[in-house]
């Protein structure tokens, strides 16, 4: 029952198959999004939040306390998050989520083999995570989320994942430039399939066909054979570096993102590009995901907006139209101090009365506050508790230390503003910029 109503707002909403449409909601950054058997979206944000799409309306799904940089749909149909906090979240349903993973760095990647029950997590850690979880709704967290199974023997961190059909074998693509194979059950190395040379960021397996393509730092595009590592095709264009992969198997439709904000489309069966579009006249695709018929394709990126393509008709809507980025703004036209304020505190930040689900607070007000007051944030312990009152002082301190040594324990990240002149015009910049006026 659940299902066909969810097909049935599907087929009434936007999200219809061959209609541009766009998805509005998040406060930040799309950095990851995947999409269920009956369509239905899943979105990561740099927003701290997982984004579940039932037509246009989004279910927000909070406990991350950093970045949210992977998302893919699990044990019945249920969302699994990673991200820059280094936890792995499984949302079973609409009580909330539970922590089954922990790694020592940011999780950049998330795959899920329902035939092993196994979620597999990359890591910036240079490790591989491999997390039990049981296919229906009598899930029963790891006692400690903690413990899990690791896969080393990258030298660099792990980028991309991917099982094989019968969940016994993963394929992993690293910074270090490598594709590795790695046999599941007995948590052990096999071989290497491809040396590229650079960071090999994102790659796609097709065992039925017989290939893995994969996406370099250095804009390579390429097919090479699943079982050799031989190359079949090169799709590499002038440009890099290459971010995002989604794959159709059914109309054989292999999407690529880059960061210069091109979405290309390779048709895999006859090895050529069929579709080059420029999704977005500044930054980068992060994600990619198609829809289940394979007529569209979603993508996001620099934007807090998630985009929806027809691939036949991909240049008759156009790119992105959201606007430039606060952060991106050329900063010859600026002042110093909103100049330093748009780029390194506008992305997670606003200077309204309320936080418009940013990564961070509302700053409006901030002159005289004490730290963890905001009302429509979710703050840190660390912060929850904090004697910080915000002043000229307070804030300097924040630059000049950085959130990591001035604040432990804070969601913030790493920031600093190196030289006192430009801590200065920060701060006269947000003196004038957040002040209460009176109605």
């Amino acid at each position: 029952m659940r299902q066909a109503l969810a097909i049935a707002i599907l087929l009434a909403s936007p999200l219809a198959a061959q209609e541009f449409f766009t998805l509005r909601g998040h406060g930040g950054p799309i950095m990851d999004l995947a999409v269920s058997p009956d369509g239905q979206i899943a979105s990561a944000s740099f927003d701290n939040s997982v984004g579940l799409w039932d037509g246009t309306t989004p279910r927000w799904l909070e406990g991350h306390r950093a970045a949210v940089n992977a998302v893919t749909f699990g044990a019945a149909g249920r969302p699994i998050s990673g991200g820059d906090d280094y936890a792995i979240w499984f949302w079973p349903g609409a009580d909330g989520g539970l922590r089954i993973g922990q790694h020592q760095a940011k999780v950049t990647d998330i795959a899920w083999s329902e035939t092993a029950g196994i979620v597999a997590t990359a890591s910036w850690d240079h490790s591989i995570g491999l997390w039990p979880l049981e296919s229906e709704a009598g899930y029963a967290p790891n006692p400690s989320p903690d413990a899990g199974q690791f896969l080393k023997g990258h030298r660099q961190g792990v980028n991309d994942v991917a099982f094989s059909l019968d969940g016994a074998r993963l394929y992993s693509a690293s910074v270090d430039g490598t594709i590795r194979l790695w046999d599941v059950a007995a948590s052990a190395y096999q071989r290497t399939l491809v040396k590229h040379g650079f960071g090999i960021n994102t790659l796609i397996v097709d065992e039925t066909a017989g290939w893995i393509a994969y996406g370099g730092q250095d804009g390579g595009t390429r097919i090479v054979d699943r079982a050799t590592g031989a190359q079949i095709a090169d799709f590499t264009l002038d440009r890099r570096p290459i971010l995002s992969m989604a794959y159709h198997p059914d109309t054989r439709q292999l999407a690529v993102g880059d960061g210069q904000g091109y979405i290309m489309v390779i048709d895999t069966g006859v090895l050529k590009i069929t579709r080059d579009f420029r999704a977005t006249r500044q930054g980068p695709i992060w994600a990619l995901a198609f829809s289940p018929d394979g007529q569209n394709i979603h993508a996001g990126g620099i934007e807090d907006i998630i985009y929806s393509w027809p691939v036949a008709t991909m240049d008759e809507h156009g790119p992105m139209q959201g606007g430039t980025r606060s952060f991106l703004e050329k900063p010859e036209t600026l002042p110093n101090g909103e100049r330093q304020f748009k780029r390194k505190c506008s992305i997670c930040h606003t200077l309204t009365e309320d936080s418009a689900r940013k990564a961070g607070p509302s700053l409006y007000g901030v002159f005289g506050r004490k730290a963890g007051v905001v009302r429509d944030y979710a703050y840190s312990d660390t912060l929850k508790g904090s004697k910080i009152v915000w002043s000229a002082e307070t804030i300097n301190a924040l630059f000049d230390l950085g959130p990591d040594h001035y604040i432990p324990g804070t969601k913030m990240p790493m920031q600093r503003i190196a030289k006192q002149g430009d801590r200065n015009d920060l701060i006269d910049f947000l003196r004038s910029a957040t002040a209460e006026t009176e109605d």
